[in-house]
């Protein structure tokens, strides 16, 4: 049996970070893991561009668009969106999911999901670097691993 497996190699690789900023307390948290992940993995700094938007629902059209140029390996979007009164949220949030799946199907430039999607403050707080982990590192961890996936096809 031939198995293919993605490295954690990130050496050659250029990649975006879209970021909303909206819930900037969260989504600076996820950059930083972001963007820590990418050089730990043996990718240079000059080689991660970041784009701010202003929330969430701005990533998919951005993400749209770096994906399509062909100047990134990857795209992963970085957002916060947490749940209020109203079902907002999840409708942001579903959408937005759709959005980037379809850009990476369309376009066959991975693009990842690091919104981080919480009930609560408690949730986001701990998914933006503490108890969870950071869905910015995890995110970007995913990216690097894909790309070396679809490089070995």
């Amino acid at each position: 049996m031939k198995e293919i497996v993605g490295n954690l190699d990130a050496t050659s690789l250029k990649m975006a970070l879209v970021v909303s900023r909206f819930n900037s307390f969260f989504t600076e948290q996820l950059v930083k893991g972001a963007a820590d992940c990418f050089v730990r993995h043996g990718g240079k700094e000059e080689n991660l561009t970041l784009v701010r938007v202003p929330g969430a629902n701005e990533l998919p059209q951005v993400a749209q668009r770096l994906a399509a140029a062909g100047q990134v390996d990857a795209v992963i979007a970085l957002g916060a969106v947490i749940q209020g009164a109203t079902p907002h949220a999840d409708l942001i949030n579903g959408t937005v999911a759709r959005a980037l799946a379809k850009i990476a199907l369309d376009t066959g430039v991975p693009v990842l999901n690091g919104i981080v999607c919480a009930l609560n403050l408690e949730q986001a707080i701990e998914r933006a670097g503490t108890k969870q982990g950071n869905k910015g590192w995890d995110a970007v961890a995913a990216a690097i691993e894909t790309v070396n996936v679809l490089k070995a096809l």
